[in-house]
């Protein structure tokens, strides 16, 4: 049988449950999974070929299996059969009940000429104790079984031993075969002192100045808090020894482990040890579930008045309606938030604030890095190096968690509110800073100025529902800002045509079939708001302009004639559309300047797709539908008919949708191929929207409409939804990106170690957490489990982190020692047990023997000078009274021979004895053959 087989091969079960005089067994089969091959299926035609249970009995090849059923350690085998009580609780404890299961065992065996070994266990379940047989032609093994609490001395060693394994045989040959020997030493190394573990705790007083002990805001923890790994285990193996070459007695013992020829090593991990990164996300994950509002967690409502200020109502309007101009320098964050915390701590001591001035202070600056110059820096600048590039795979997560860009300012909220909450006040701090951030949100809405760490555009859908807030809440800003720029420029310049100058330059870059949109985004900015104030409807004061809409003719508009439509002064052009001209007239078509259509966020998006699914599908419903959804499209059309004096509807869809106008060359009555364009077939149904839409659509430019995205109403909308936010919803709103960073934390120390298992995990926990993620409200049970990876994987790295510290891999000088001892450490966290290479005179080998002197040292207190004597040869160590290994935790013997039983001209068959020692443990598991050929 291959060598390491037991423990790199496959071993499944079949189970199934059986009753025996009333009592319920459970039967199961194990086996090794392997290919047959035509060798053994030869065999098996010899009639006196042994059962291949007695011939694993010899087998030396996997002696020792790290990892196998019991049965397989002490018997070395590949197949057999258990029977056990069903019910955890049950035991057969009588002889009485004991002999009559073996018996019928054994009559079983018999009649079916099975050659499987078949076991029944027996006593209670802890103890694994188990007797069986075996049966092959002519040929039988009995299964016994030995199990006490302490070693009787005379078998604490190998004499000891071979004298029960020869006096159980009871072979009548002399003198008897020799017999062949297999011993395992363990030795547990616990006392780690002289290493102490690599992770600092965190310094919670540090944070002043922006770090929490060596932790920057917006930088994860990690790693575990106490050592990973608790213990490590040397098993020395003499794998082949003959009787009487090795003296073991109670005198004398010739087996000492440094000069054993095989050592190996396992590690005993720390059963879940504290994690800092996954401490981290489950108590922020833990806010899910709190139920309370802001204001109940912080007391009365903080943005409540009372007293002298609320007292005089009667001067609201005025104060209202006063101008407020306010000086620069009092526009920063800071100021914003003392005065704000006035508000605040009416009700609330100073002391009782859950996050201090200086907290506070550093977390603001850190998140609105533009507070710190009078003038905001640029919003598209970022401050900080530490994000992966917005091109990278890593950068992208968000979009498959759903969550946001690792350099927005909703992902480093998410950050922040998570060290508060783990570090500095728990949900109160939470509540306060959530507060606060919602204060800023307004004090910039109020005074024009955009948040920072936002992409520009409409709220990007891809991102968590909060980070789409925001980004609307910007969007309002920059059309609000925009609008009061241009209150200040018209003042002084009353501007009625936009970019004169451009008018025909940027045309000629542009061909006809160029759709709106193209030709919107060269051109539109905030001056195509100018005039606009906060209020639905608008009043003109400019009466040279009402005057000339009345002499115009806006209202003969209505009767659809060109000609008159002609007469007006045209309005809101933007440049010249390549070389279109009107049909009608001749004259160059204009590119008007048009209204943005309004920005949506996913729930707005939802609301609308509701109200238009409820209006059913009835004629009305339907035409009602039309309507809301054409707002835009009328919109348009009036700018053009503005811009275009005279033009059509055809006119129109030439630039808004050249796919609708169809154009065919013809040949006129004079024979010459001209082109003939019309509508298509969709823009001539009767009724159809656009014609309808032409109709009512009135000459009026972008400036002087009803605006289609009302700003302020939706900044308000905005910022009440950010105040109703309980702690609970913030918390998950951000708890995509909270495990979007904690997967970005752990590649980035998983890339510094390299450990390629560790990778395919994080892989599978990113392809798990995108399937979640991306649906709204995922089950906690979902997050949980993604939670729980994550920490397993911190674990993981820790576990590498701490074995390399203690094989010093980082102070190897010579690159083939160090690679050495890499792949060692990297095999020890990915196997069972792992074969130390030279065993005591290889690499580790050398470290794990002065581990061992270190650790015993420590225990004795043996002062280093008295080390260097110690040193010397074998015999000069064992005089020494601290002695470099500690006495072995376990030790295990495998005793084989091959003899004739029970007469001397019965066949030689395989005898073998497996012995474990331990402190409290002591058990003998024989397997002792017989011919039965002459019964």
């Amino acid at each position: 049988m291959g060598k390491g087989i037991f423990t790199s091969g496959t071993w499944e079960e079949k189970s199934d449950e059986i009753f025996f005089a009333d009592f319920k067994f459970s039967v199961t089969h194990h086996y090794l999974v392997q290919e047959s091959t035509d060798k053994e299926g030869k065999d098996e035609l010899l009639e006196d070929v042994i059962p291949q249970s007695m011939q694993d009995l010899l087998c030396m090849n996997n002696d020792f299996p790290p990892r196998a059923h019991c049965l397989v350690r002490w018997y070395g085998l590949r197949e057999f059969v258990v029977i056990a009580p069903a019910a955890h609780s049950d035991a057969v404890l009588s002889e009485s009940k004991c002999n009559l299961l073996l018996s019928s065992v054994s009559i079983a065996l018999g009649n079916t000429g099975c050659q499987v070994p078949l076991f029944v266990q027996i006593h209670h379940k802890w103890r694994r104790m188990y007797v069986g047989e075996c049966q092959g032609p002519g040929v039988r093994t009995d299964f016994e079984m030995v199990h006490l609490r302490k070693v009787p001395n005379q078998y604490t060693h190998l004499s000891g031993l071979l004298d029960i394994f020869k006096s159980k045989i009871g072979c009548p040959l002399t003198p008897l075969p020799p017999v062949s020997i297999a011993i395992r030493f363990t030795y547990v190394l616990q006392d780690w002192q002289q290493y102490f573990w690599p992770q600092q705790p965190p310094d919670i007083d540090a944070l002043v100045g922006g770090e929490v002990g060596g932790l920057e805001f917006g930088k994860l923890p990690f790693g575990a808090c106490e050592d990973p790994i608790s213990e490590l285990h040397l098993a020395t193996t003499w794998p082949h020894l003959t009787e009487g070459i090795i003296v073991d007695n109670d005198v004398y013992s010739d087996l000492d482990p440094i000069q054993a020829p095989h050592w190996s090593v396992r590690v005993r991990k720390a059963e879940n040890p504290q994690c800092l990164l996954g401490d981290f996300v489950t108590e922020f994950f833990k806010i899910c579930r709190r139920k309370e509002s802001t204001d109940e967690i912080l007391g009365r409502s903080a943005f409540e008045e009372e007293g002298k200020e609320t007292a005089d109502i009667t001067h609201a309007l005025s104060k209202l309606t006063e101008p407020a101009s306010v000086p620069i320098h009092k526009l920063s964050v800071s100021n914003m938030v003392h005065t704000a915390k006035k508000k605040i701590r009416k009700h609330r001591g100073v002391e009782e604030s859950p996050l201090n001035n200086d907290v506070l202070n550093t977390i603001l600056l850190f998140l609105f890095p533009d507070a710190v110059s009078e003038k905001p820096l640029d919003v598209t600048t970022s401050t900080d190096n530490n994000y992966p590039p917005s091109e990278s795979e890593d950068y992208n997560l968000y979009n498959q968690f759903k969550s946001a860009p690792s350099d927005s300012l909703t992902y480093k909220l998410a950050l922040c509110l998570c060290m508060i909450n783990f570090y500095h006040g728990g949900l109160k701090g939470v509540a306060h800073l959530w507060q606060e951030f919602v204060l800023e949100m307004r004090f910039r809405w109020e005074n024009n100025f955009l948040i920072p760490g936002l992409a520009s555009g409409p709220p990007d859908l891809r991102c968590c529902l909060l980070h789409q807030k925001l980004q609307m809440l910007n969007c309002c800003i920059e059309r609000k800002k925009a609008r009061d720029e241009g209150k200040k420029t018209s003042a002084s310049d009353n501007v009625t045509n936009i970019y004169p100058g451009d008018a025909g330059k940027a045309g000629d870059r542009l061909g006809p079939d160029d759709l709106k949109e193209t030709d919107k985004d060269k051109g539109e900015v905030g001056k195509s708001w100018d005039s606009w104030s906060d209020s639905e409807e608008e009043f003109f004061e400019c009466l040279s302009d009402t005057e000339e809409l009345k002499g115009n003719g806006q209202e003969s508009g209505k009767k659809g004639g060109p000609k008159e439509m002609a007469n007006l002064r045209p309005e809101g052009r933007l440049y010249q559309h390549g070389k279109l001209t009107l049909l009608h007239n001749g004259e160059p078509l204009y590119i008007p300047v048009t209204q943005e259509p309004a920005p949506m966020t996913e729930d707005l998006l939802e609301e609308q797709s509701e109200v238009l699914a409820k209006l059913g599908t009835s004629a009305e419903g339907a035409h009602l539908r039309a309507r809301m959804q054409s707002a835009c499209l009328l919109s348009d059309m009036e700018s053009f008919k503005a811009a275009n004096p005279g033009c059509s509807l055809e006119d129109f869809v030439r630039w808004y949708s050249p796919r609708d106008y169809v154009e065919e060359e013809v040949t006129d009555e004079k024979g010459n191929v001209v082109l003939k364009g019309e509508l298509s077939a969709r823009m001539k149904i009767p009724s159809n929207m656009w014609v309808e839409a032409w109709e009512t659509a009135k000459p009026v430019p972008a400036r002087r409409q009803r605006r289609l995205f009302d700003d302020t109403r939706e900044a308000e909308k905005v910022l009440h939804y950010l105040a109703i936010q309980k702690p609970a919803d913030l918390a998950r709103h951000l708890l995509p990106s909270v495990i979007h960073a904690a997967v970005l934390k752990v590649k980035e120390e998983e890339s510094l170690e390299n450990i390629s298992s560790v990778k395919k995990i994080i892989k599978q926990i990113i392809s798990h957490s995108s399937k979640v993620l991306h649906f709204p409200n995922p089950e906690d049970k979902k997050l949980e489990e993604i939670i729980h990876q994550i920490t397993n994987v911190e674990a993981l790295i820790a576990r590498a982190r701490s074995l390399k510290a203690k094989f010093g891999t980082e102070k190897c000088e010579q690159e083939e020692e160090k690679e050495d001892l890499e792949r060692f450490v990297s095999c020890l966290l990915e196997q069972p047990e792992v074969l130390v290479t030279g065993a005591g005179r290889g690499h580790a080998g050398r470290i794990i023997h002065k581990l061992f002197v270190n650790a015993q040292r420590a225990a004795a207190m043996t002062p280093p000078e008295e080390e260097s004597k110690r040193m010397g040869s074998p015999e000069e160590r064992r005089q020494n009274s601290v002695s470099d290994f500690p006495p072995p935790a376990g030790r295990e013997f495998i005793l084989r021979t091959t003899v004739p039983r029970p007469a001397p001209y019965s066949k030689a068959l395989p005898q073998r004895m497996y012995s474990v020692l331990t402190k409290e443990d002591f058990r003998l598991a024989g397997a002792f053959s017989s011919d039965t050929s002459f019964f």
